[in-house]
């Protein structure tokens, strides 16, 4: 899907790294052995990148680091694009059939920016009729990846409504936070 978009397959795959990793430096041969490209290439799009304020270069000792500009007018929104082509949602939406009739699956910005959250919350929501045990062997594949525990819950559509309807703060603490729709449009989930 983002190769029709991002049209430079290096690009993306810079692109994609750092947005996979908000809060990770990164040095030129760093960037090129995660994403298998050739130095020159990765070298031009970093560039590119730093040029077009997507990225932030500072120089340390004898190497300079590459980070993303989070104060980058369009931070947010690729944040999300490349979240949604992520090896996590991508395992929920190509299992979309296994894990029941989802009505909305939603991610916390604050798993996408890899941010601590506190005991009482969340990084993903998930709404419908959902076969649990599938969602949790999903959730422990990429929890190895992700490095850590992803909290998330399930809720039926209808204790979702009632929930939203009687101002349950768990549930409105997650939904008044910036989040990415995997599944469902963000006006239904709140309205």
């Amino acid at each position: 899907m983002l190769q029709n978009i991002i049209v430079s397959k290096t690009r993306r795959k810079v692109m994609k790294l750092f947005f996979l990793n908000p809060k990770t430096n990164f040095y030129l041969r760093q960037v090129v052995r995660e994403t298998g490209e050739e130095i020159n290439a990765v070298k031009r799009e970093l560039d590119l990148l730093v040029k077009g304020k997507v990225l932030l270069k500072e120089k340390r000792l004898n190497k300079v680091f590459f980070q993303l500009n989070k104060s980058w007018l369009y931070f947010q929104e690729f944040l999300h694009i490349f979240w949604k082509d992520s090896e996590y949602a991508q395992s929920f939406l190509k299992n979309l059939s296994r894990l029941g009739k989802v009505k909305f699956i939603v991610f916390s910005e604050k798993f996408a920016k890899r941010e601590d959250i506190k005991n009482t919350e969340i990084y993903i929501l998930f709404v419908g009729t959902i076969v649990i045990p599938e969602v949790g062997s999903l959730i422990s594949n990429l929890e190895k990846s992700y490095g850590r525990e992803i909290n998330y819950t399930v809720m039926t559509k209808e204790e979702f409504d009632f929930r939203k309807r009687n101002k349950d703060p768990f549930l409105w603490s997650f939904l008044t936070q910036p989040k990415i729709m995997i599944v469902g449009q963000e006006e239904e989930l709140l309205k």
